[in-house]
């Protein structure tokens, strides 16, 4: 048996070559889809690849396709692409017999320019489709984890970044810190937040705004976090101002909040820095609801508390001079502490007897106040005039989303009354 050898032209050559470098594919898909494409050309020009051989040699950057047909009488040749005559036959080898099999090169070139832009893209749809899996394999696995980027597009939307490969990752508005600014070439990093694949086209979503993000932060920042002798808990975050995260270790020898903290702060100095100077506040975690709650509304002093545990809400009691601590500047601490041990908070101050007798409910304002302004106050834990008076004037702003306006004309009123 006899082989014919002809030299492919360059343009198959060139066509093979553009392919077999291909990046996130390893060397036995890729193989596997160059001879599924040259088969399905093939299939279209003969009717059948069944009777081909197809070697790709990715580390030489070439291959071979041999067709191989049986040896029949002549006269008697039923399929042209299966089958070949006797004398056809002897023409490349005057030895074959009827009966025998001939196995020749197939040269591609003769096929012409159309089954070559055929296979061209046969190979190129093939292979973007295994890049896309790929590509969205290999970020599905990093969800949760932080990734670095460089900054290449800025939209008022969200960022593009791309990665040490040039695959796009997409910075949302919505994930980015408040603070944030991105110049062109500069590196970000952020967390794997997830990995949309709509049509089988990957788009790894990133955030800088998740709970995971100040996660990840820690664990590389504390030793003793990524060597699991403390367990982070809960975090609540609200991004670039502040956040609270509740750790617990089970070795009573570690102090959780001091080695998260470290000395002088050291330990969290580098993820303030990168949160655009978010506060950081550890506690240390607890079953006790009412113990993780007390916890939770630091630096605040918790005078009782009553727990709700069906509705999951908490009645918090406090002597004056502590309401404004637990609340917290624009309501930001009880926003965190209600986030963090997921209770709603109600704040109530504690009033002695005697100074009970020189307090005066809001509800007894009504012919002054307008009562939907009295409502807004007392959701906040104010439900007396004195307890109004002491809370801070722009916190009853935010908190209450009323208009300046018309707060001072309530606490016009209210100081009024203690006046006469």
């Amino acid at each position: 048996m006899a082989t014919k050898k002809e030299e492919k032209g360059p343009s198959m050559i060139e066509t093979f070559q553009e392919f077999k470098e291909t990046k996130n594919i390893d060397r036995t898909t890729l193989v596997s889809v160059l001879e599924e494409s040259f088969r399905n050309v093939i299939a279209k020009l003969f009717g059948s690849d069944e009777n081909f051989d197809v070697i790709v040699n990715p580390d030489k950057g070439d291959f071979e396709i041999h067709r191989n047909r049986i040896v029949v009488a002549d006269g008697e040749v039923a399929d042209e692409n299966k089958e070949i005559s006797l004398t056809d036959a002897q023409k490349i080898a005057p030895d074959y017999e009827i009966g025998e099999e001939v196995s020749e090169d197939v040269d591609f070139r003769q096929f012409g320019r159309r089954a070559i832009l055929n296979l061209r893209q046969t190979l190129a749809s093939k292979i973007l489709e295994l890049e896309h899996d790929s590509l969205y394999n290999k970020y599905k696995e990093k969800v949760g984890k932080v990734v670095s980027g460089e900054v290449y597009q800025t939209w008022k939307r969200e960022v593009l970044l791309v990665d040490d490969e040039g695959n796009e990752l997409h910075l949302p508005k919505s994930e980015q810190i408040p603070n944030d600014n991105y110049r062109k070439g500069e590196t970000v990093r952020a967390v794997v937040l997830r990995v949309d694949n709509e049509n089988n086209n990957p788009r790894i979503i990133l955030s800088r705004t998740s709970p995971m993000f100040l996660e990840r932060l820690l664990e590389a920042e504390v030793p003793e976090i990524a060597d699991g002798l403390i367990t982070i808990r809960r975090v609540a975050r609200m991004p670039g101002e502040r956040a609270k995260v509740a750790v617990e270790s089970y070795d009573d020898r570690i102090d959780p909040v001091g080695a998260c903290v470290g000395v002088k702060g050291s330990r969290v100095h580098g993820i303030v820095r990168e949160l655009c100077n978010e506060n950081i506040d550890v506690i240390n975690f607890s079953n006790n609801t009412q113990l993780f709650i007390q916890r939770a509304l630091s630096p605040a002093k918790v005078s009782s508390i009553t727990l709700d545990v069906e509705n999951h809400k908490a009645e918090v009691y406090l002597q004056p001079e502590e309401v404004s601590l637990a609340i917290g500047r624009s309501g930001m601490n009880i926003k965190l502490a209600s986030m963090l041990t997921e209770f709603t908070i109600d704040v109530f101050r504690v009033v002695d007897e005697n100074e009970a007798d020189e307090d005066i409910y809001l509800d007894e304002f009504s012919d002054e106040i307008d009562q939907w302004v009295i409502d807004a106050i007392k959701k906040l834990g104010l439900d007396t005039a004195k307890a109004v008076l002491n809370a801070p004037r722009d916190m009853i702003i935010e908190k209450a989303d009323l208009e300046e306006e018309t707060v001072d004309q309530m606490l016009n009123v209210l100081r009024a009354e203690f006046e006469q």
